[in-house]
């Protein structure tokens, strides 16, 4: 009895305590807990070799996880040999076949994977000096061979023939292509053609020139201290020869001025696979980066986020929403994707831009802003357990050249974050007017639909291998080349011996651009010199092209034109249309195609460095009625396209006198008032001041 009297006084003591509790309401945060991260000791081989060690005996395993901090290389017509370089690391070398190298890592119940720019083993501390001898094999004794080369393509050849019928995979091929660009390493996407295109010497060579250690770290985690991992790396990777690596530099991809629509029509599909993404510039390791991943995480970064509540536990338009924002050295990315019922495609679309203003325009709660920390705290604290994870963290803090403390504060950092901060945050890398819209789908039943997330009302067409193409596109007649088509535009214009009577033109053309009236003034001197102004009354813009050097001048700002654009303006000039050949232009007819109701052959022009751009001929009548290309500016790369109509004869050939012009979310009309022709524009006009 006293027992039970004893147990009812404790339930009266506790009991009021319980009934005051709303259990409704998340407990108030607490202050973040110190994180104490196992440390880890370092040194550097005389070849330049960084090695971390992290000892950890609570398991008698020792891993070796090799990184190589290189920049991604640009693989053109070859893509694919450096993923098959890393390999082919894994099939043999001057003292094992890739039999005998199997067996040993068998016999050893180790791990044993290599790839382009990694070897990564682990297994019992009895059999550490087996396996750095063997890694060591790899590294300084590797033989490429062409049988192992062969079943590597053939492996990849397979899937991507098992790709082209995977609609997810299809949609992460063309947003790389389409997001990066196809001359961005990022962009680069593998294709039959590619893989058969390249050898076993280019793999040889990628793996001489970049496997080298004075590029390397390595963490040795595991059952080991410091002076035995420095002897074994020593031993066997101190013969390991440094040389200088190669450095590569990129344009950074930009997100579009303006929201793009792109699709890939697939007449089968049922469902559509959508993605809404862009280019980010956002580091790894920096403070944005803890930001931003609170705001994904909110938006869409997991099954809580609000895509997923939205589109799945809403509309029922999906089993699941979600969004990417992942950062990176060269450039990072942002994508919300889905998939969804065919019908409601361009629905899920609207709300999926609907949560991206809604979270760069309001302040999220703190009871949202709580949770997400919570999520990512502990993700954070659960990882910890891994000591690969410490060895992460040693090297990403040298790699990436990180704060000492920049892990062991994660938590602190996080959890100072406010409502302010994200909506900040989701401001600055958040853009629902700058997406690349990218469908997979059904394409007769989706099309129209879609084309209203473009500024344009346009939707631009991708093949599974990233390549535009025009939906439209006619057969061309028997006969019809892009020779013929050019040299009859010649002659309608008015012949060779009449173009090149043309010495100088002189412009003038007046238009309207968001209701300001301009006046464009361009005087063009042979072999290539521009003169050109644009008035607007309140600004005015000048450029001035010498045939060599030039610049644009306005607002009190002079830019010099950049290397690129000076290129454009030679392959622009007053004779441009004959001489094709001298200038290394390369020009091939590529289909036929509906130009504002009249059929066009449609004609891609390649210069000497790469650039592509198009020119549409009318069937009828010879004549240039488009031209379409790529435009490099501060803001990005955008295509312009350029319509011409009404041609008129001035002293023996042909020139349009009404002008359209659309570049990106700007559209001009422009009516030519006057040309003139062979007025002695004199050289001082052209010079650069």
């Amino acid at each position: 009895m006293k027992k039970l009297l004893l147990l009812m006084l404790v339930f009266a003591f506790v009991n009021p305590a319980f009934s005051q509790l709303d259990r409704s309401k998340l407990p108030a945060p607490v202050p973040a807990s110190e994180i104490k991260i196992a440390n880890y000791e370092s040194f550097e081989l005389k070849n330049g070799l960084k090695v971390f060690v992290i000892e950890n005996r609570k398991m008698p395993r020792v891993s070796f996880n090799l990184v190589l901090d290189v920049d991604p290389l640009i693989e053109a017509a070859n893509s694919g040999y450096v993923s098959a370089a890393g390999e082919l690391l894994r099939t043999g070398t001057k003292k094992r076949t890739k039999d005998q190298l199997d067996k040993e890592i068998d016999l050893l119940g180790a791990t044993l994977n290599t790839s382009a720019t990694s070897i990564f083993a682990s297994g019992l501390e009895r059999n550490k000096e087996k396996l750095m001898e063997i890694i060591s094999d790899i590294i300084l004794n590797s033989v490429f061979k062409q049988e192992e080369l062969d079943k590597i393509k053939k492996q990849m050849l397979s899937a991507l023939a098992t790709s082209k019928d995977d609609p997810s995979t299809i949609s992460q091929r063309i947003r790389q292509a389409i997001m990066y660009g196809k001359d961005h390493p990022f962009g680069e996407l593998e294709s039959e053609e590619t893989v058969k295109n390249f050898t076993l010497e280019m793999c040889q060579n990628y793996f001489e020139i970049y496997f080298r250690p004075n590029v390397a770290y390595l963490a040795i985690v595991g059952d080991i201290n410091k002076t035995k991992a420095k002897q074994l790396v020593e031993k066997y990777l101190g013969k390991w020869e440094k040389k200088d690596v190669p450095k590569k530099v990129y344009t950074t991809p930009k997100a579009p001025l303006v929201n793009k629509v792109s699709l890939v029509d697939r007449s089968n599909s049922v469902q559509s696979v959508i993605a809404l993404g862009y280019p980010v510039e956002l580091q790894i390791g920096t403070e944005d980066a803890i930001k931003a991943s609170v705001v994904n995480l909110i938006l869409g970064g997991s099954a809580t986020g609000r895509l997923f509540m939205n589109l799945r536990e809403s509309k029922a338009y999906t089993y699941g929403a979600y969004s990417s924002m992942n950062p990176d050295r060269l450039i990072g990315s942002f994508t919300a994707s889905t998939q969804v019922r065919t019908s409601v495609t361009d629905s899920a679309i609207t709300e999926i831009i609907s949560e991206m203003k809604k979270i760069r325009n309001e302040k999220v709660s703190d009871d949202e802003l709580q949770k997400a920390k919570n999520l990512l705290s502990g993700s954070f604290v659960r990882s910890l357990e891994s000591p690969e994870t410490i060895a992460r963290f040693a090297i990403n803090t040298a790699r990436y050249n990180l704060p000492k403390d920049y892990y062991k504060n994660y938590l602190k950092n996080l959890n100072a974050l406010t409502a302010d901060d994200i909506l900040a945050t989701a401001k600055k890398y958040i853009k629902p007017n700058n997406l690349h819209v990218i469908v997979v789908g059904n394409g007769d039943e989706i099309a129209k639909n879609i084309s209203r997330f473009s500024i344009n009302n346009k939707v631009e067409y991708y093949d599974p291998n990233g390549n535009l193409y025009d939906p439209t596109a006619k057969k061309i007649p028997a006969g019809v080349t892009a020779k013929t088509v050019l040299d009859k535009y010649v002659d309608e214009i008015g012949g060779r011996e009449n173009i090149l009577k043309v010495q100088d033109k002189t412009t003038i053309m007046t238009g309207t651009v968001q209701g300001i009236n301009i006046t464009v003034s361009i005087k063009q001197k042979a072999p290539n010199k521009l003169y050109q102004v644009l008035d607007a009354g309140v600004f005015q813009q000048t450029t001035v092209f010498n045939g060599t050097q030039g610049y644009t001048e306005g607002m009190g700002q002079r830019t010099e034109i950049t290397a690129e654009q000076l290129e454009d303006m030679k392959d622009n000039s007053l004779h441009s249309m004959l001489n094709y050949e001298e200038r290394g232009i390369k020009y091939e007819l590529t289909g036929m195609e509906t130009i504002n109701g009249k059929d066009a052959y449609k004609i891609t022009f390649t210069t000497s460095s790469g650039k592509k751009s198009t020119g549409y001929y009318a069937v009828d009548s010879g004549l240039l009625i488009r031209t379409s290309g790529s435009i490099s500016t501060p803001q990005g790369s955008f295509n312009q396209t350029v319509d011409m109509d009404d041609y008129r004869e001035v002293q023996g050939v042909k020139y349009p006198f009404k002008i359209n012009q659309n570049m990106g979310p700007q559209a001009i009309e422009l009516t030519v008032k006057s040309y003139e022709i062979n007025t002695g524009i004199p050289d001082s006009v052209f010079e650069i001041k």
